[in-house]
């Protein structure tokens, strides 16, 4: 049993090394959130809010989420006693959507309620692997020669997998060129819902190329086209953009529509969600991998817990620290040795915040 004493959130905003292209758009930094929970004894939790600066992914965007938490969800825990974390979920579902949101505070009062147990997020979620795989995700580039030469860099540091971001007009050409040069890699590609039903016949051209799946070919809300889509390639399609909870999920199992999800947390609405996703699909033989979405340290370090649970089959899109920042908010760094990360044996998510890089991109706090 703990209470919940203070709840501080941190708007923050850190440029990338490199810009990052997928069909939505170009990311050159990112806006997120942080969000810190404190108990009665000083112990803090920490979660991130993976939203970007404009609703392109979702229709949450950074300046929304801080206005809903603020306004919605932290009244709900600010000052309250709980036993288990998994009480949060529920107190939030009177609101509609807005998952990210809802997913970094729960995130944080994850963390906080591992650490008063004085054991590690992984193994409080039901987690029992003591490192986990990494894949790394690869944006849209101009020049396909730069895409080869990025491809060999990772796969010289080790990386057990690479994900392409596709488009129209930047698809079967790429994979078959990648194809020459690396034949046998573990290759897959994200289209972020950029086709229809109508490109099916780029859907059976990439049928050629070997790929452990597609990701998210067709618009997020449609199950019944991903259905059909599946029925006509022998490709799995991964879905994403299309699970936003427990009951797309099973919908999309009934329907037929996937064989692997990607489960993001902040996109389902937390770890607990995730977990009930992760079980589900377990128990009906559907494939997951942890995705990413240019997370901090604090919300990689959520998804490197999840990923230790068992059915977490594919390598995530967890990559070190210094892939994506210059500096990361964490102490120590995630970093990725072989294609694998060791998954930290220190309380809650195992990292140490590092309030000085923190204040150093913060651009608004408030304190509950």
């Amino acid at each position: 049993m703990f209470i919940i004493q203070e709840v501080i959130m941190y708007k923050m905003k850190m440029e990338m090394k490199s810009p990052f292209t997928t069909s939505f758009g170009t990311q050159y930094d990112r806006e997120f959130i942080l969000v810190e929970v404190k108990d009665e004894n000083g112990l803090s939790g920490w979660g991130e809010c993976v939203t970007s600066s404009l609703p392109l992914y979702s229709e949450e965007y950074t300046n929304t989420a801080w206005i809903f938490m603020k306004e919605c969800l932290i009244p709900l825990v600010v000052h309250q006693q709980m036993n288990h974390p998994d009480e949060v979920f529920p107190k939030f579902e009177a609101y509609k959507g807005n998952y990210m949101a809802k997913s970094a505070v729960e995130g944080a009062i994850w963390d906080l309620y591992a650490k008063s147990k004085g054991t590690t997020l992984a193994k409080a979620l039901g987690g029992s692997k003591q490192h986990i795989e990494s894949g790394i995700s690869l944006g849209i580039q101009e020049n396909t020669e730069d895409l080869l030469q990025s491809i060999k860099k990772n796969v010289d540091e080790g990386y057990k997998r690479i994900k392409v971001k596709i488009e129209p007009g930047r698809d079967v050409s790429v994979v078959k060129e990648i194809r020459k040069f690396f034949p046998d890699l573990p290759l897959m590609v994200d289209a972020n819902s950029a086709y229809t039903l109508d490109d099916v016949h780029i859907m059976k051209e990439l049928d050629r190329y070997n790929l452990l799946m597609i990701e998210q070919p067709l618009t997020s809300g449609d199950l019944i086209d991903h259905a059909t889509l599946q029925q006509q390639i022998s490709t799995p399609i991964c879905l994403d953009e299309s699970i936003h909870c427990y009951r797309e999920a099973r919908q999309a199992i009934e329907l037929g529509s996937c064989k692997i999800i990607n489960v993001k947390i902040g996109r389902v609405g937390g770890l607990t969600e995730a977990k009930r996703i992760h079980d589900l699909c377990k128990e009906h033989g559907i494939a997951l991998w942890c995705g990413g979405m240019l997370e901090s340290g604090v919300g990689r370090a959520h998804n490197i817990a999840i990923a230790t649970l068992a059915n977490f089959t594919y390598p995530g899109d967890t990559a070190s620290s210094d892939r994506y920042w210059e500096e990361d908010v964490i102490s120590p760094l995630v970093e990725v040795h072989n294609g694998t990360i060791m998954v930290p044996q220190r309380p809650g998510i195992g990292y140490e915040v590092d309030l000085d890089i923190v204040n150093k991109y913060v651009v608004e706090k408030a304190t509950f």
